[in-house]
C-alpha cells in the first residue's frame, strides 16, 4: 500500500527537483573538441535528461532543421527518447496545431487508412457518420509516426502521396483533400535493409529523411548514466514515499559494463524496481544483477564483460603470454572503474589483496 507523502518531505523535494531543473537549464552550451556548442533554445530540452556531447550536437542541429516544413525521419533503438525528440522538434518549430502520435505498428492498409485519414459517412459497414482523421487534428502542426517501418507497401503509397502532394484520400471519399501537417517519422529499424529486402518503398525511404536525427544509444552515452539514475531515483522514491536511497561505485561500474538493449526505458524501470524492493539506505546492486543475469538468459542482451563486441577478448595473430594477458586484464578492469581496486577484484572474481599482490609482482622488473 502507497502511503501518502509527508507534506514537508513532499516540499523540500520539489524544492530539490527545481533546483536540479535549474542545473538542467544552465546547460546551454558544451564544449566539443575546443569548439563551443551554443543551444538558443534550450528550454525545449529540458524534458531529456542528458550532458553527452553527441546530444547536445543533436540538439543544435535541431534548432536548425525544425524551422523547415521538411520531414524528419528519428532513428535509433527502443527506449532511446525518440518521441521525447519528436516532441522538440514540434515545440521548436512554433507550429499552432498540436502534436498528434501514432504508432504504426501493427496498422494493416484499412486501419491506417482510417485513422489517419478519417472515413465517410457509410464508407463501410458500421461507418455510420463522418469521422475525422488524424492529419484534421493535426492541422497546423505535426504529425508523429512512430514505427514506420512497419507500415504494408500499400500504406507505404499513400504515406508518399501526403508527403509529395500533401494530398490524401478519405475512406469512402472522391476528393482529395489538402494536408496541413508537418511528418516527422521514427523507426528503431534499418530502412536501407528492408529497402534491400524490398520491404520499404526506395522513393519513400528518401522523401521521408529529409532530415535524418541519429539517436545514440546508451552505451554509447554511459556518461550519462550517473545522471540519468538520479533523476530516476528522484522519481521513483518520490512515487512510493520513500527516501532516495544511496548508490555504490560498485552499481555505477556494473551499470557502465551494461549493454541496455532497451537503453533508457530500460534503466527507468530497473530503477523503479529496485527502489520498489530496498529497504536499507544503499541500493543494492543485486536487483540490477539479477535482471542483467535475466535479460542475458534470455537472449535479449549480450554479454557484460565488453558492449562493444560479441565475444569477450579478441585476440591478435600473436598470443599473449598469461602473464602478459593477466596484466592487460588487471589495466582493463581498473581503467572501468576509475582505479577502485575493491570493485576491478570482484569483476575478475578475485580478493582484493590478491589483487593488490598481483599488481605489486607486475610492478616488478
Amino acid at each position: 500500500m502507497i502511503k501518502r507523502p509527508n507534506p514537508k518531505e513532499l516540499a523540500q523535494r520539489i524544492k530539490e527537483s527545481g533546483e536540479k531543473e535549474a542545473i538542467y537549464r544552465k546547460l546551454t552550451r558544451y564544449s566539443v573538441n575546443e569548439v563551443e556548442i551554443r543551444l538558443e533554445k534550450p528550454e525545449f530540452f529540458e524534458s531529456i535528461i542528458t550532458a553527452d556531447k553527441k546530444m547536445f550536437s543533436i540538439f543544435q542541429d535541431l534548432e536548425s532543421l525544425s524551422l523547415t516544413s521538411q520531414p524528419v525521419l528519428i532513428t535509433g533503438e527502443t527506449g532511446v527518447g525518440k518521441e521525447l525528440i519528436a516532441k522538440a522538434i514540434h515545440s521548436l518549430s512554433g507550429l499552432k496545431g498540436k502534436l498528434v502520435a501514432v504508432n504504426a505498428a501493427g496498422l494493416d492498409d484499412f486501419v491506417f487508412s482510417d485513422t489517419l485519414f478519417g472515413h465517410a459517412k457509410g464508407a463501410y459497414t458500421g461507418a455510420d457518420q463522418v469521422r475525422d482523421g488524424l492529419i484534421k487534428h493535426a492541422a497546423g502542426g505535426t504529425l508523429f509516426l512512430d514505427e514506420i517501418g512497419d507500415l504494408s507497401l500499400v500504406s507505404q503509397v499513400k504515406l508518399l502521396r501526403l508527403l509529395q502532394e500533401g494530398e490524401y484520400l478519405a475512406l469512402g471519399m472522391d476528393e482529395l483533400k489538402k494536408a496541413n501537417v508537418r511528418i516527422v517519422a521514427s523507426t528503431n529499424q534499418d530502412l536501407w535493409a528492408l529497402q534491400k529486402a524490398g520491404q520499404f518503398r526506395k522513393d519513400l525511404n528518401f522523401r521521408i529523411r529529409t532530415h535524418h536525427v541519429h539517436i545514440p544509444p546508451l552505451r554509447e552515452r554511459t556518461d550519462d548514466i550517473r545522471i540519468l539514475v538520479d533523476h530516476f531515483l528522484d522519481n521513483a522514491a518520490l512515487t512510493l514515499n520513500k527516501k532516495k536511497p544511496a548508490c555504490t561505485k560498485e552499481l555505477f561500474a556494473l551499470l557502465k559494463r551494461y549493454d541496455f538493449p532497451g537503453n533508457i526505458r530500460e534503466l527507468q524501470t530497473m530503477i523503479f524496481d529496485a527502489v520498489s524492493k530496498h529497504k536499507g539506505r544503499v541500493l543494492s546492486p543485486d536487483t540490477f544483477k539479477k535482471r542483467i543475469h535475466m535479460s542475458q538468459k534470455n537472449g535479449v542482451a549480450p554479454g557484460i564483460f565488453n558492449p562493444k563486441v560479441n565475444s569477450a577478448i579478441t585476440f591478435s595473430s600473436e598470443l599473449p603470454t598469461i602473464k602478459q594477458a593477466t596484466h592487460l586484464l588487471i589495466a582493463e578492469a581498473l581503467k572501468r572503474v576509475n582505479g577502485n581496486q575493491s570493485i576491478a577484484a570482484r569483476m575478475l572474481g578475485i580478493s582484493q589483496p590478491a589483487l593488490s599482490k598481483r599488481l605489486k609482482s607486475s610492478s616488478k622488473p
